[in-house]
C-alpha cells in the first residue's frame, strides 16, 4: 500500500524540450532500483511542460527517493534544462490501484 506520494512540476526552457525528456526516460532504470519507490511516472503535460507522480509505502521511502540519485541528477541539471526550479509537492495518497 503506498501512502505518501510526491508531484515534480517541470518547465523546459525553449529548444530543451527534447533534452528534458531524453532525461526523464534515462531516469527510469534508477528509479527501478529503489526498492520503496512503488510507482513512478514521468508525463509530458504540453510542449514544453512535463511532470513527475511518484508513490511510495511511508514517508522513510518518500525521503530515500529525494536524496536519491534521480533527484541529485535532476537538481544538477535544473539550470541547464529547466525554465524555473522544479516545483516539488509532497501529497498524502487517499486511494490507490497498482498491479499486484
Amino acid at each position: 500500500m503506498v501512502t505518501e506520494a510526491l508531484y515534480v512540476r517541470l518547465e523546459a526552457k525553449p529548444g530543451k524540450e527534447q533534452e528534458v525528456e531524453t532525461f526523464l526516460k534515462g531516469a527510469l532504470p534508477a528509479v527501478e532500483a529503489e526498492p520503496r519507490t512503488e510507482a513512478w511516472f514521468a508525463v509530458r503535460l504540453g510542449p514544453s511542460s512535463f511532470a513527475i507522480f511518484d508513490a511510495f509505502p511511508d514517508e522513510s521511502g518518500r525521503q530515500a527517493h529525494l536524496a536519491g540519485r534521480v533527484a541529485a541528477a535532476l537538481l544538477a541539471k535544473a539550470p541547464d534544462l529547466l525554465a524555473r526550479p522544479p516545483d516539488i509537492g509532497k501529497a498524502d495518497v487517499l486511494a490507490a490501484k497498482l498491479p499486484h
